[in-house]
């Protein structure tokens, strides 16, 4: 394991728009699922060697020292630009020992994976949940285990990913599924994404965020063209995704708006959140109702 310099880890987001997340906190950098179309590859992160996962070195205390000066609490979010539950994580146990922080510290936390490995820590984030809000993002594009071992085949396959959505929903926290993103020729179909709800809805799912389509910039393209080529040598990808894509960096699938329709509909009648606003409200309202009325006490 290679140990990286890092001043600090726990920093304030932009914006709350993304899952009402108000710290971002990346303890490790780089990933080991080899997901062919990783947006992190890009160039405009640097992230050098990125198939190696390195640690922060001294990580724990920079988090409790960043947790100790923030002036206010919030939801810190991990799992943006490397996966916290790696394959590393189990002998390390960093995530843990950081979510153990985020607790002590009355933090809230939301955290977006691939691995089922988030069930070992299910205790912390039934605690922290007893004081702050807690939102567990579990990644699945597709059910279909051939297709995803093709497209993500360092990252436990999906049926696992499932089981620890439905072990987490059972314990009463809020989890559902990342279907982002889902890729043109291969994933935009809707048996596929129909195929996803069912499997969701299954596992109980609070909610489901979609995209339909994907990014392509610098690196990130020319990595993702190079492993169809290898994948799907007879179908020609990269040229279909050239002619309608060229360079740009939002890939929409042609098929989206019948997407859309299908998948909106679908989850409305599961009750199954899917609109940004309304899994933010709901993951955070109990909380809300508390901190106001404490305030009017």
């Amino acid at each position: 394991m290679e140990y990286i310099d890092a001043k600090t880890i726990v920093t304030k987001t932009k914006s709350r728009e993304w899952f009402g997340i108000d710290y971002n906190m990346n303890i490790y950098k780089g990933c080991c699922h080899g997901c062919i179309y990783c947006d992190s590859r890009s160039d405009c992160y640097g992230i050098k060697n990125f198939d190696e996962v390195r640690a922060k070195k001294d990580a724990l205390r920079i988090i409790r020292d960043d947790l100790r000066r923030k002036v206010k609490t919030g939801v810190v979010g991990t799992g943006a630009m490397s996966d916290p539950y790696n394959p590393l994580e189990k002998q390390l146990l960093l995530t843990r020992h950081a979510m153990e922080l985020v607790d002590a510290f009355g933090f809230g936390a939301a955290v977006a994976t691939k691995s089922d490995l988030i069930l070992r820590d299910q205790d912390i984030y039934s605690g922290i949940q007893e004081h702050s809000p807690v939102l567990v993002k579990i990644t699945v594009t597709t059910p279909d285990e051939g297709l995803a071992k093709l497209l993500e085949p360092g990252a436990p396959p999906p049926a696992r990913r499932l089981e620890a959505l439905a072990r987490l929903s059972d314990a009463g926290i809020f989890a559902g599924i990342l279907l982002m993103p889902v890729l043109p020729w291969l994933e935009d179909s809707e048996e596929n994404v129909c195929a996803v709800i069912e499997r969701a809805r299954e596992a109980g799912a609070r909610f489901i965020y979609p995209s339909f389509g994907m990014t392509l910039r610098a690196n990130q393209r020319e990595w993702y063209f190079d492993r169809l080529k290898e994948i799907y040598p007879e179908k020609g990808l990269p040229d279909k995704y050239m002619k309608k894509y060229g360079n740009q960096y939002v890939c929409i699938s042609a098929n989206a708006k019948r997407l859309w329709q299908v998948f909106s509909e679908r989850c409305e009648n599961y009750s199954i959140l899917y609109r940004m606003k309304d899994i933010i409200h709901a993951y955070q309202k109990r909380y809300q109702v508390t901190q106001l009325s404490l305030f009017d006490i």
